[in-house]
């Protein structure tokens, strides 16, 4: 390796690593107040200075002792467990049909229909709230999870990963299948499906990471406490009458592992879905 190449390789490498602790700081610093009690963090903030004085337990302590506040925040917590399951589910697989029927077949407006589906990401969400929420009083889904649930499933970053990944994919093999005596639908599901598990296993990731986030419009759809999911129910804990960092800081950092977890799971397909899906079409 040249001296050159040595000070790029060097400069790079230091970005990175730069880059890499602007994005873990806020963990990190979130990760510290959890031990701390709620009162240092109205004092001090969210900061990286540790005070081994000051750290304790109880924050983890109060969070499982299963207390009404320790019951909210679980029951908000597998609200939103359900919520994510069947957002991944249903939006893996609307996405996934979608995509097929844009990839494997040849039809006149195919283009036309695929630039239509990729329009819909220049339209922010902000323009599309209120007339969702029409669309939910006048279906009579206000307060229920098909409300929260529906206008989401079908995604168009999703559909358009799936068809760049399915570019990849021999065309052949639904000849094979057509040979074998499959149907359209048994090839989809029989054949496919299980070749694009690598970009299944990526968006699984992604969806799963914005349905467990997802605040804005749950608020909105939910009316009754006992539904609210977890960023909902964590921001009821700051009201003007009274604030429990506590449970606050406690809770947040707990919410990660769900997410944390699917990656650690799924990680290995996740690069090789993204990779492929990022070079082919």
């Amino acid at each position: 390796m040249t001296g050159k190449n040595k000070i790029l390789t060097a400069l790079g490498t230091s970005i990175f690593a730069c880059l890499c602790f602007l994005i873990l700081f806020p963990v990190l610093a979130g990760l510290l107040a959890s031990f701390r009690p709620g009162r240092e963090l109205i004092r001090r903030g969210l900061s990286i200075n540790t005070n081994f004085s000051t750290m304790t337990l109880e924050n983890y302590k109060y969070l499982f002792s299963w207390n009404t506040d320790s019951q909210k925040y679980f029951m908000w917590f597998k609200n939103s467990m359900i919520l994510t399951f069947f957002a991944v589910v249903l939006t893996l697989l609307i996405c996934y049909f979608v995509a097929y029927g844009l990839t494997m077949y040849e039809y006149r407006l195919k283009n036309l229909l695929f630039f239509l589906v990729i329009a819909t990401m220049m339209v922010p969400f902000e323009i599309l709230m209120l007339p969702l929420y029409q669309e939910m009083i006048d279906l009579n889904l206000i307060n229920t999870t098909a409300g929260v649930l529906m206008p989401g499933l079908c995604s168009a970053s999703t559909i358009f990963f799936f068809r760049q990944y399915m570019f990849s994919l021999p065309k052949e093999l639904l000849d094979a299948g057509r040979i074998d005596g499959a149907t359209e639908f048994g090839i989809s599901i029989k054949i496919m499906m299980p070749i694009t598990k690598p970009a299944f296993a990526a968006m699984a990731i992604l969806c799963a990471m914005g349905a467990w986030n997802n605040m804005l419009w749950p608020m909105l759809v939910y009316r009754d406490a006992a539904k609210f999911t977890l960023p909902i129910g964590l921001n009821t804990l700051l009201t003007p009458y009274g604030n429990n960092y506590d449970l606050l800081i406690a809770g947040s950092m707990f919410a990660i592992f769900p997410v944390l977890i699917v990656f650690l799971c799924f990680q290995k397909y996740f690069i090789e879905g993204m990779t492929v899906g990022a070079v082919k079409g």
